[in-house]
């Protein structure tokens, strides 16, 4: 069901800050590119296929970033130099990550058909670490962002809907982080097995938190239209 009372837009243009953001997103997707080169064989073929369906997740999670990122600055038009400087740290952190989050699906999507990764011992601790390390801090700094928007709602006249879709969002991304630090906990305190399925249970405040903060919103948009 559409919301009554939509979040204003307080940005129309796109900024420098969002361009060059924009292209930092383009070079990561282009970076997870399957092959650069037409296979001229039907083996070179089928190994192509076989690095689709990682390429695929991991074109689905850089696009979910992405458009948190285009909704913030649409909402709040922010370029304060923390906001700047957050900004900064989640640019980072997806580009230094692009490698070992294609890397990470592939061995998963080549585990469930059955072939060995020739991981050495210890090397699945090391990448569930490195991944719950950049995956926690992805949606932390997302968080961090619309705290910032949070400190300043004053000073962007936001209205009672807009002020509980602000706190919806610093719920949701923490949330998210805070999923990345259990993988990282349990894949180094001897619980190996459980530092994959544990991100399942997103599930949970992804479908917690918009309950609870859309019961808050309905009688916020009541309020407002009586």
């Amino acid at each position: 069901m559409a919301d009554k009372i939509p979040f204003r837009n307080r940005a129309h243009e796109v900024s420098r800050l969002e361009a060059f953001s924009d292209v930092i997103f383009g070079f990561a997707v282009s970076l997870l590119v399957v092959s650069l080169e037409v296979p001229k064989d039907f083996r070179e073929m089928v190994e192509l296929l076989h690095g689709f369906l990682p390429f695929a997740i991991c074109f689905a999670l850089f696009i979910d970033i992405w458009f948190e990122h285009h909704h913030f600055f649409r909402r709040y038009a922010i370029f304060d130099r923390a906001t700047m400087a957050l900004n900064t740290v989640l640019l980072f952190v997806i580009l230094f990550y692009v490698y070992p989050l294609k890397y990470m699906f592939t061995i998963l999507v080549n585990g469930l058909r059955g072939e060995d990764p020739h991981i050495p011992p210890g090397g699945m601790r090391l990448l569930f670490s490195v991944y719950g390390i950049g995956f926690a801090a992805v949606f932390f700094v997302l968080a961090a962002l619309y705290h910032r928007a949070w400190s300043k709602r004053d000073e962007l006249e936001l209205n009672a809907v807009e002020r509980i879709d602000t706190k919806e969002s610093i719920y949701d991304n923490l949330f998210m982080g805070c999923f990345g630090m259990l993988s990282l906990l349990l894949a180094n305190i001897g619980l190996l097995g459980l530092a994959g399925p544990v991100y399942f249970l997103i599930a949970i405040p992804k479908t917690l938190v918009p309950w609870m903060m859309g019961a808050r919103r309905r009688k916020a948009e009541a309020a407002m239209s009586s």
